[in-house]
């Protein structure tokens, strides 16, 4: 039976339990940009989550101008860029932890010879700090941990498939050769777009928002992202890896 060349991951809430304690740091940074340009409108962490998960703060800058109507120049963007990628990497390091399952699930691929790597919207020492605060990054040379805002030149951020080209292209494997696991629709997304085969996770809704939200997000990944399957609990994954292997 063929192999898939690599298993590529994304990092927030899909290895990492990552995504609320970023959006945790960035929220009161998202509010003084708002209050700055003189609008009235804020966020609560579960608003700017509803909004932009699965982009990083680059993104979600852009959005914010185009949704709230206002300009900043590059450098403002990348002023406050930075300014968060500093919060949320000390928050990171200091409370972040795996999803349920993946350490498991990480140790059982590296004993059976599947290379990884860590394909993420989210800036590199962002992601390293939450592999490393879980005891994951050995399983992830430094130089296979790939960053839409760190790793392009210029940065981009899913849904974009930028990031996932450029991924395969470094690590020498055609797109469809891979599997990719993702949880958000910017994500997922991205994978479509890029062509690679994608298991759509979504057992950190059911952790996080409830049943309800996570087989909303199910019927998504599978109906708008074409997901060759969905993925309710990490133990699930060598069946489902299983499974697509046979259809390569």
């Amino acid at each position: 039976m063929p192999r898939v060349k690599y298993i590529l991951l994304d990092c927030d809430n899909t290895l990492c339990l990552s995504e609320r304690l970023a959006f945790e740091a960035c929220t009161d940074l998202t509010n003084e940009v708002l209050e700055k340009w003189g609008k009235s409108d804020r966020y609560t962490v579960d608003q700017l989550l509803e909004d932009f998960v699965g982009h990083n703060f680059r993104g979600m800058l852009v959005g914010l101008q185009k949704k709230h109507g206002f300009t900043m120049t590059p450098e403002e963007v990348d002023a406050y860029v930075d300014r968060e990628l500093g919060a949320v990497t000390a928050k990171l390091s200091e409370k972040c932890t795996p999803c349920p399952g993946v350490p498991e699930q990480l140790e059982s691929l590296r004993q059976q010879g599947y290379p990884m790597s860590v394909v993420s919207t989210s800036a590199k020492p962002r992601v390293v700090a939450s592999l490393k605060k879980t005891g994951i990054d050995k399983y992830f040379p430094d130089e296979h941990v790939y960053s839409a805002a760190t790793s392009l030149n210029p940065p981009s951020s899913k849904p974009d498939p930028a990031i996932y080209n450029y991924a395969c292209q470094q690590l020498g494997i055609k797109n469809s050769e891979c599997v990719t696991v993702e949880d958000s629709k910017s994500g997922a997304t991205a994978a479509m777009r890029a062509g690679i085969p994608l298991i759509g996770y979504v057992g950190v809704y059911g952790l996080e928002e409830g049943k309800e939200k996570m087989e909303q997000m199910a019927t998504l990944l599978k109906e708008q992202c074409n997901a060759a399957a969905i993925m309710y609990d990490w133990k699930e994954f060598p069946d489902i890896l299983k499974k697509i292997e046979e259809s390569l």
